[in-house]
């Protein structure tokens, strides 16, 4: 039976209160748990006591018998000095998002920059030719900017997502238009 250590959420409608449980996987988040071994009440201020309590000796207990903490539960046992979690890395949830309005305006030139670097492209193979040596550094350069490079494909591809939906949200209004100018229609036959 595989057991984690995580919150069952209690309190009303934007009102929440926690309790820290052991509970099998396959039960409820809020359903039947074997043990309670703490609360956090998330509505106290950050340096308040009483926001996070936990029975430290019962949760050592259960995490030597294989008791596996959710993320949120973690950062608590970290704080309490009792398990050590690592910091997640995620790099691109730091980059800004940009509005759609804003990149339909970039995507509008980088369209018409395709047929002018075709135009320019003529001249640089010529001067790639001449100096192949000079190739060297900048692959270089690529190898050390793989970041770089995953921030960029990151902002292609969510740029290319938006631009689905906008195509999407389209064809739904679309939709949508021709069914209220059948629905018309139909109401102008029935009244004569």
């Amino acid at each position: 039976m595989s057991v984690k250590i995580r919150l069952a959420r209690g309190g009303s409608k934007k009102r929440p209160y926690f309790r820290i449980v052991i509970a099998d996987i396959r039960a409820p988040r809020d359903g039947k748990y074997i043990e309670r071994v703490g609360s956090y009440n998330p509505l106290l201020p950050k340096d308040h006591e009483d926001r996070v309590k936990l029975d430290l000796d019962r949760i050592k207990e259960w995490l030597s018998k294989g008791a596996i903490p959710t993320d949120r539960v973690a950062r608590f046992l970290d704080a309490a000095g009792l398990l050590k979690r690592e910091p997640r890395n995620n790099p691109i949830k730091a980059v800004p998002k940009k509005d759609p309005a804003e990149e339909a305006k970039e995507e509008a030139p980088a369209e018409e920059a395709p047929a002018e670097e075709a135009k320019e492209e003529a001249p640089a193979e010529e001067a790639k030719e001449e100096a192949p040596a000079e190739e060297a550094p900048a692959e270089e350069a690529k190898e050390e900017a793989p970041a770089e490079e995953l921030q960029q494909r990151a902002k292609e591809s969510s740029a290319e997502e938006l631009q689905q939906r906008a195509k999407r949200a389209q064809q739904k209004l679309q939709q949508r238009k021709l069914q209220q100018k059948k629905l018309k229609k139909k109401l102008q036959q029935k009244k004569l």
